[in-house]
């Protein structure tokens, strides 16, 4: 009888990541997500050819990157900030800022971190969150030769340029998570594209707040955008590269409820004849970056970690330098009261 022969494993780059059980998963508003409109993102290794990277991104709208930075190097961005929050109470008691635990016996809503317009009126806490943008460890991540020398490569720039304007933000295990959205709906006062990296610091599973992607929505978002400039024809050039006009929601998000937002594509046109889009979601660790085109209709998991950990993130935006960028958000880091 002859040899049984095995076939060659599939190289790194080809592998997708299908966790065998998707978690029940909801946005701010709304009930739980059925799991037949829920799906995992395509996981793509460091190591793929960066042709094949391009690819994924241009047919996908987004790439989900596994190990653009070591490990380590994120983690100690996430114990630097929750040192730098633990006086408001934020951590639960004998647990460590690098765990970054929430204390259930806090009110998720005074410990909210989104920013924009909804944070509690607390003087001190609001300075830490502003203040935090600064911190050396942060600064340092920002900068991180691994994450900038890939964003070149893999833009095919020369140089790259960071928007000041940063965000960096934690939700706590039931409070308010980001809005849904697509980001050109907050940048659109320079007229190139430009290129978001959403950072985990620390590991976030599914349920623990992690960013969810409507699949295959970028033509949808280039849409709503063409339909906002048409019905904004009307307004100053302030009135219309402003995220928060007449035409958006108070605070600028397509909608807080995804199965909502979802219907109301499809009744609209938007969508896929006879089906929805499903909600595409990951399991993050330290060190992954996800990027994704201005248009890619995106927002934020309600945090419901089973372990209480607190979701932290940042969001970065790049232009190739000399482009034509959107000023706004290269006057300083952010502020609350920055009008954006």
């Amino acid at each position: 009888m002859a040899a049984a022969t095995q076939s060659a494993p599939a190289p790194a780059h080809e592998l997708v990541y299908e966790p065998q059980q998707l978690p029940k998963l909801r946005s701010n508003y709304g009930a739980y997500l059925d799991r037949t409109s829920v799906g995992w993102m395509k996981e793509t290794p460091i190591d793929t050819p960066l042709e094949e990277m391009r690819r994924r991104f241009d047919e996908d709208g987004y790439i989900f990157v596994k190990g653009v930075m070591p490990r380590e190097d994120v983690y100690d961005v996430r114990q630097s900030y929750f040192e730098h929050l633990a006086p408001t109470g934020i951590l639960k008691p004998g647990t460590s800022a690098r765990d970054g635990i929430f204390n259930v016996g806090q009110d998720p809503i005074v410990h909210n971190g989104v920013g924009g317009k909804d944070l509690p009126d607390d003087i001190e806490r609001i300075d830490r969150l502003t203040s935090a943008h600064t911190m050396p460890m942060y600064v340092g991540l920002l900068e991180h030769p691994k994450l900038r020398t890939f964003v070149r490569e893999f833009m095919g720039w020369k140089k790259d340029v960071l928007v000041k304007r940063t965000l960096l933000r934690h939700n706590v295990p039931n409070g308010l998570s980001t809005g849904i959205h697509y980001d050109r709906i907050f940048l659109r006062a320079g007229e190139s594209e430009f290129l978001t990296a959403w950072v985990p610091i620390g590991d976030c599973t599914a349920e623990g707040g992690g960013l969810m992607y409507m699949e295959d929505s970028t033509e949808i978002g280039k849409a709503m955008e063409a339909d906002f400039m048409k019905r904004a024809e009307s307004f100053t050039k302030e009135e219309r590269i402003n995220g928060f006009n007449m035409n958006m929601a108070k605070d600028g998000q397509l909608s807080h409820n995804a199965h909502e937002l979802t219907q109301e594509i499809m009744a609209q046109g938007f969508g896929r004849t006879g089906t929805s889009r499903k909600w595409l979601v990951g399991d993050f660790k330290a060190g992954d970056v996800v990027f994704h085109n201005p248009y890619m209709i995106h927002g934020a998991v309600k945090n419901e970690d089973p372990e209480g950990r607190i979701r932290l993130g940042t969001d970065l935006r790049f232009y190739e330098e000399g482009a034509p960028l959107d000023e706004r958000w290269m006057r300083s880091v952010w502020r609350p009261d920055d009008g954006l």
